[in-house]
């Protein structure tokens, strides 16, 4: 794996994160949404009442996958952070902690660092090249599943 995919899966675990984040709000406001329908008609004979028991495993069952998912990016972030910090040029440094730790655009990062896009291309694709990506704890790799 390569520097830039590395430190790309910051961000990616960030945004499946938000997503899972927004299915749970789904799901809840599914679960309480209580209408009642007055009607002379009859009931169905096998209504689905295990339909509000399916809703709250599927909340409980992505909770637990966000909490996963947050440790993995803590761990992530720390890796990020820690490999970024031993780097010796400290405008590369901030190239990346901007662009991979703190989501900036190419645009927000010109504008921090106060110079041209040229010029922070340029400090990127350097940042990259000097960027040792760092050894997975688990060992099992840095994928993103």
């Amino acid at each position: 794996m390569n520097a830039k995919e590395f430190l790309e899966q910051v961000r990616y675990v960030d945004r499946a994160i938000d997503s899972k984040l927004e299915q749970v709000e789904r799901l809840r406001n599914e679960s309480t949404k209580a209408t009642s329908l007055v009607s002379d008609m009859p009931r169905s004979s096998s209504p689905n009442l295990q339909r509000l028991e399916d809703t709250i495993i599927k909340i409980i069952d992505l909770e637990h996958e966000i909490n996963r998912d947050i440790d993995r990016l803590i761990d992530l972030k720390k890796a990020a952070r820690v490999s970024i910090n031993a780097m010796a040029n400290p405008d590369e440094r901030l190239v990346l902690e901007l662009r991979y730790l703190c989501y900036k655009t190419w645009a927000e990062i010109t504008e921090q660092m106060g110079c041209g896009e040229s010029n922070v291309y340029r400090l990127h694709g350097q940042a990259l090249v000097n960027f040792t990506v760092p050894a997975d704890p688990s060992g099992l790799g840095w994928s993103i599943a």
